[in-house]
């Protein structure tokens, strides 16, 4: 959902908002990804369409929320910036989402055996770089 609010005024109203279930999380901490999300899809096709190699991504809040990231990896973004503290969140965020792009592994005598797609995979989570 795309609103015209500033973080500063949020603050008196954003709980009741999600208490009505108005807004399901913070826009400020999470993509909404079915409005903003749908934005963004736009964006990244009519760009990749117009400049194939051109950067995208995002930064602030966003970019250290799991679901976030997540959906960032899904619709082809390069990278994610974030706060230091999120930085490790973000990188399991994007491992997991590179992981479900593949089928990650099998299980032989207790152990994880990734298939070298999986493997690529999660190397391929650089793409997705912290700044």
């Amino acid at each position: 959902m795309g609103l015209g609010m500033s973080r500063d005024d949020a603050g008196s109203f954003l709980g009741a908002y999600q208490e009505m279930e108005i807004v399901k999380k913070n826009p400020f901490a999470s993509i909404d990804q079915t409005g903003v999300g749908q934005l963004m899809q736009i964006a990244v096709t009519k760009g990749r369409a117009t400049r194939p190699d051109i950067k995208l991504g995002i930064c602030g809040e966003h970019g250290g929320d799991p679901d976030s990231v997540k959906f960032c990896h899904r619709i082809g973004l390069n990278y994610v910036s974030c706060s230091p503290f999120r930085v490790p969140v973000a990188r399991l965020a994007a491992a997991q989402a590179a992981l479900e792009d593949n089928a990650p592994a099998t299980k032989t005598n207790g152990q994880m055996k990734y298939t070298r797609s999986a493997r690529k995979a999660i190397k391929s989570t650089r793409r997705l770089q912290y700044v």
